[in-house]
């Protein structure tokens, strides 16, 4: 991944993705001031439990941003096309611009976007060959710190020692129960909707197949050679270390393809 920053002029994509980031603060203030602070306090839990919360909280929040403010894939308005590969590429019947294989126009943003998945909303962005891994890492903390907030909404209530010391004169010890089962709430939702979203990406990097490709129905081909799960996952990430997969703070490499492997979209 290049250091282009993409962005995307979209109301509707700004009001999605404002939801996410508040329901990340919410979670974020409130939990630690309701829980995990006074628990610590009081000796019921240790401070690895508060460094872990954000710790993901960070992971979590930093995906988001750079997923939402990289460059998905975006093809230049007058591509340099290899003589060795022109065979690779076609034309894009909406913008009139030549595009390798496995591209596909996006009407939202109004450009081809190189492997494209699909479009995203919730984080304003297209899901192309250059944010995918971001959009995963999104989608993977997601779901960690949701199951996280939902753990200690449930220990607060059933499993730690009643707390001692509470100021009642504070908001948040008033509306504890209110802000808690909003929390609970909110935290559901997203744990559902995400942990579906990533199974299906899961499943489409497995198969070596994207979003857009599916519904079109066009990997059928039984002549298409299948890769190995930690090829496409490579090629996903940019690096074969499987550790820097789970890390946000770095530069995307991209490994370089066999066109042989790519597909018509």
């Amino acid at each position: 991944m290049g250091r282009r920053i993409h962005f995307v002029v979209d109301p509707q994509g700004w009001c999605c993705m404002g939801l996410i980031i508040f329901v990340w603060l919410y979670n974020t203030i409130f939990i630690p001031k309701v829980i995990l602070f006074p628990h610590y306090e009081e000796g019921h839990i240790s401070v690895v439990a508060i460094l872990c919360y954000y710790f993901c909280s960070l992971f979590c929040i930093a995906s988001l941003l750079r997923a939402s403010v990289a460059d998905p894939g975006k093809l230049p308005e007058n591509p340099k096309i290899p003589v060795t590969e022109r065979e690779y590429w076609e034309l894009c019947n909406k913008c009139n611009m030549m595009r390798p294989k496995r591209s596909h126009h996006c009407s939202r943003c109004g450009h081809c976007v190189r492997r494209m998945d699909h479009h995203c909303p919730w984080i304003n962005n297209c899901v192309g060959e250059d944010n995918h891994w971001l959009f995963l890492q999104l989608c993977f903390y997601t779901q960690i710190l949701s199951s996280y907030t939902l753990i200690l909404d449930f220990c607060h209530y059933y499993y730690f020692l009643p707390l001692k010391k509470e100021n009642w004169d504070v908001f948040v010890f008033r509306h504890e129960l209110a802000l808690l089962r909003i929390s609970a709430f909110m935290g559901l939702i997203i744990l559902g909707g995400i942990s579906g979203l990533f199974y299906t990406q899961l499943m489409g990097i497995f198969t070596d197949t994207t979003s857009i490709e599916k519904m079109s129905n066009c990997c059928e081909d039984i002549s298409r050679p299948r890769k190995p799960w930690q090829q496409t996952f490579s090629e996903v990430f940019g690096t074969h270390w499987k550790i820097l997969w789970f890390i946000p703070f770095r530069q995307r490499q991209p490994l370089r393809v066999p066109y042989h492997f790519a597909n018509h979209v």
